[in-house]
């Protein structure tokens, strides 16, 4: 990341020389104070001019865009990234066609990369950006998959009055697991086990 040291007799003059050198506009301008400006006095002190070091601001959503879209390149996919900003997060859909091969089995190509993806746009932030990666609707059909899951092995805790244990999966998706069966009173929900292979037990409620 290319960085100036630049002068000027005030902070708003050598903030002005710092736009010409980077050929910016000020909202994408990020700098820190080196030196305050001190003028002189009667010509007795030498005044010091203020000195600034100068660098471009950082947009976290273009950086995760660039990076997303070169590994897509280099795997020879032909796919557009559609942006969408909410309050909370930035969601990244990428449209094309066939793929599969971005999402991965159980959708775990699609989180890696979108893991790869938060630290490109967060390599240079201070402020934490969060980006979730969708591609052909996944998110909200796996979403709806693991809903009726839950619902299918609450029922065979119910029958069986047994513990019923899921396959390890991740964090998004044991999240989704509980709050399907949030509402059901008689049933509780746990995550158990130790990273990478923690998991979701369904039980009968002991209340």
């Amino acid at each position: 990341m290319k960085t100036v040291t630049v002068s000027g007799k005030t902070i708003e003059e050598a903030k002005a020389n710092a736009l010409l050198e980077l050929s910016i506009e000020e909202d994408q301008l990020d700098y820190e104070l080196v030196q305050v400006p001190v003028k002189g006095f009667l010509g007795l002190f030498k005044g010091k001019p203020a000195i600034i070091e100068a660098k471009i601001k950082q947009d976290p959503t273009k950086e995760a865009a660039a990076f997303l879209t070169q590994v897509l390149k280099e795997m020879g996919t032909k796919a557009e990234i559609v942006i969408t900003e909410k309050k909370k997060e930035v969601l990244f859909d990428i449209q094309g066609e066939d793929l599969g091969v971005l999402i991965g089995k159980r959708g775990k190509t699609l989180d890696s990369l979108e893991y790869l993806v938060n630290l490109a746009a967060n390599r240079y932030s201070d402020k934490y950006s969060r980006i979730t990666l969708d591609a052909e609707n996944y998110r909200e059909r796996r979403r709806e998959a693991l809903h009726q899951l839950a619902e299918r092995l609450a029922d065979k805790a119910r029958k069986t009055k047994r513990k019923v244990v899921l396959e390890p999966m991740s964090s998004r998706e044991r999240k989704i697991i509980h709050a399907a069966l949030q509402n059901e009173k008689d049933i509780e929900t746990a995550s158990e086990g130790k990273e990478p292979h923690r998991y979701v037990a369904i039980f009968l409620s002991k209340k």
